[in-house]
């Protein structure tokens, strides 16, 4: 088992339930060899997580930029939870040192991989919030946050979504995003569009905006995050991506 003390140590937080932190510290992997294991691995605090970060992640943005449009507040939130991102923030907090992890997923590099560190990222979000509350959670995020923000908008990789969305789709599966209109709602002063992103047929994001441009853009990078973990999903079992 890993060192709870240690662990702590390392990420600055002293849990009154110490089996919390193990559990969102456990790979499935660790479990698959260990059956005896008393614990459940981090996967339902991973659900917690992604929903906790989503929200404190939305919360802070509008109370940062009050007067940024709805748009451009999305694009913000997806990249700061996206996957490499958050897999960049356990990175920082050295989480891959203390997982719990099989074997073989171990000499694989596991604790380098980045769709586990974000998966741990995320269920010691959620375990943080169960052991404490919101208000903990929220100082701790917008710690860790906003120095990532900053890097974000210095490089406007919030912004063009779809040329970050066709690079990747053209690099793993030599395909070209492509988007259609399926919605438009409200008087034409103040119309709203709603506008799929598809890879091979296959819808990968949905976005709102009030052009037909912004509603791409949302799309694009909900498409994005998506296409990340599928990508990611296909490294973590060693496969090779095929046609979508």
């Amino acid at each position: 088992m890993t060192n709870i003390f240690e662990a702590e140590k390392a990420l600055n937080v002293t849990f009154s339930n110490k089996a919390l932190l193990q559990r969102a510290l456990t790979h499935r992997s660790y479990l698959n060899e260990n059956p005896d294991y008393p614990l459940e691995d981090n996967e339902r605090l991973e659900f917690l997580g992604d929903a906790i970060l989503d929200f404190i992640t939305g919360e802070y943005l509008y109370h940062r930029f009050p007067e940024m449009p709805e748009g451009r507040l999305t694009n913000l939130r997806s990249a700061l939870v996206r996957t490499e991102t958050l897999a960049n923030f356990a990175t920082q907090l050295d989480l891959g040192a203390h997982l719990l992890l099989g074997r073989g997923e171990e000499d694989s590099g596991g604790r380098r991989r980045s769709a586990i560190l974000c998966d741990a990222f995320e269920a010691f979000i959620g375990a943080l919030y169960l052991d404490s509350n919101l208000e903990t959670v929220r100082r701790f995020v917008y710690a860790i946050i906003d120095p990532a923000l900053q890097a974000i908008l210095a490089a406007d990789t919030d912004k063009d979504a779809k040329s970050r969305l066709q690079e990747v789709a053209q690099s793993h599966y030599q395909l070209t995003p492509t988007y259609r209109t399926i919605l438009e709602e409200g008087p034409d002063h103040a119309k709203e569009f709603t506008v799929e992103a598809v890879i091979g047929g296959k819808v990968y994001g949905r976005g709102k905006g009030f052009s037909k441009q912004n509603a791409a853009q949302a799309a694009a990078q909900a498409a994005l995050q998506v296409l990340e973990r599928e990508i990611l999903a296909t490294e973590t079992l060693n496969i090779e991506p095929s046609n979508v």
